[in-house]
């Protein structure tokens, strides 16, 4: 086994989001590696804590702040909160930064940019988040 592939196996491997099945095979699609540290990111910014049952605190809870006024202090809100959930739930990466991009924001679009090292390959990575509220699902 090379070291990509070790690093790989740290790094996990887990359904994909939103989850998907394959047909042929009956089985679930997987993600392993960096996408599967970027869905998670994803699930934990999007869940709100209570959510999960056997993991009550899991979560953030941006979807308090979505018809707030875009102001400062939310700014900072946003940032602490998803800082927070981070540190707290992830600990595959080491946070770098986290940047607002207000650029939408009279369309209600907030971009929020986190960059990060993934700590079992020392690689930077980043992933944008885009809050606003959204109609219609995959499901």
């Amino acid at each position: 086994m090379d070291t990509k592939e070790l690093d790989t196996l740290f790094l996990g491997r887990g359904w994909s989001f939103p989850t998907t099945f394959v047909k042929t095979n009956r089985e679930v699609t997987m993600e392993s590696g960096e996408d599967d540290i970027k869905q998670s990111l994803e699930i934990l910014l999007g869940t709100t804590p209570g959510e999960r049952i056997m993991h009550p605190d899991f979560g953030c809870n941006l979807k308090d702040y979505l018809f707030q006024p875009m102001s400062t202090t939310l700014k900072s809100i946003v940032q602490d909160i998803v800082k927070t959930a981070i540190v707290k739930f992830e600990a595959r990466i080491d946070l770098l930064s986290i940047n607002l991009n207000t650029e939408q924001e009279l369309d209600g679009v907030l971009l929020i940019e986190i960059n990060y090292t993934v700590r079992a390959t020392n690689s930077r990575s980043n992933y944008v988040y885009p809050f606003y509220l959204e109609e219609g699902t995959n499901t």
